[in-house]
């Protein structure tokens, strides 16, 4: 189905694994597409209710393939933006279903910045995350601009894009740019369960609370409330809204399908 990723579906979770292990899955064009493509199937699957992105190999994601712009007929920056990182990342924060990034290696640049873009972003503890961008005379992009002041404030995002220091996963998580850190022998087993478990959540309620979040920070307080109002009233007229009600009414575990 893909050459440069791996795709299969799981107990409603799309598992998505980044597929160039011997460039430590850095991007080019078609792996950029494909993934572009594999976030539009999840987008129009009923059947997944959560996204699970992970790397083969060493890494998740070293960023920008090198040889790709320096090759005299490969695509400008901005082509490889405008078509590329930018509609990846619009296409992960407007997923309205649950996005975990399991980052099992080094996670670097762009690539770093695809973790940050997902909702839940759980790391191994060997892995490290690096903005790297100064280090080639460039601006960090895929919303990096945009999220790592969000998570970890302005004085620790502009240190962490002007140095492009290497950050442990540990290092991460304390300075909340990640949810958590599994152990290297347990990381895979841990991250897919954590997948697995949204997968088996009320989906739509799930999307309507990552609709509030992506208005968050361009709301002002009231505007945040009518949001939350419009939101409120949307999931209450789910199915798995009257299954949570009964089940807890009835002391019994809720069987959430998505609707």
């Amino acid at each position: 189905m893909f050459e440069h990723i791996l795709w299969h579906v799981e107990e409603g979770v799309a598992c998505i694994t980044l597929n160039r292990p011997s460039v430590f899955n850095a991007m080019h064009h078609s792996m950029r597409q494909e993934l572009l493509a594999a976030l539009d199937l999840c987008r129009n699957e009923d059947a997944i209710r959560a996204v699970y992105l992970t790397g083969a190999g060493r890494a998740f994601c070293a960023g920008q393939d090198l040889q790709e712009v320096v090759d005299p007929n490969g695509p400008a920056l901005h082509d490889i933006l405008s078509s590329g990182y930018n509609p990846i990342v619009r296409a992960i924060r407007n997923l309205e279903k649950p996005v975990v990034c399991a980052v099992n290696g080094a996670a670097a640049g762009a690539g770093a910045n695809l973790a940050l873009a997902c909702d839940i972003t759980v790391a191994a503890a060997s892995a490290f995350f690096t903005q790297a961008f100064s280090k080639i005379g460039l601006i960090p992009d895929s919303g990096g601009t945009w999220t790592l002041p969000r998570l970890v404030g302005l004085q620790r995002a502009a240190a962490l894009m002007m140095l492009s220091d290497k950050i442990s996963a540990e290092e991460a998580a304390a300075m909340g740019m990640i949810w958590k850190v599994y152990p290297d022998d347990s990381f895979a087993a841990e991250s897919m369960r954590l997948a697995q478990t949204l997968a088996q959540l009320p989906t739509r309620a799930l999307g309507l609370t990552k609709r509030a979040l992506n208005r968050t920070f361009s709301n002002d307080f009231n505007a945040q409330l009518a949001l939350e109002d419009d939101l409120q009233v949307q999931a209450g007229q789910t199915q798995d809204y009257r299954e949570g009600v009964s089940a807890f009414l009835e002391k019994r575990k809720p069987v959430f399908k998505g609707e």
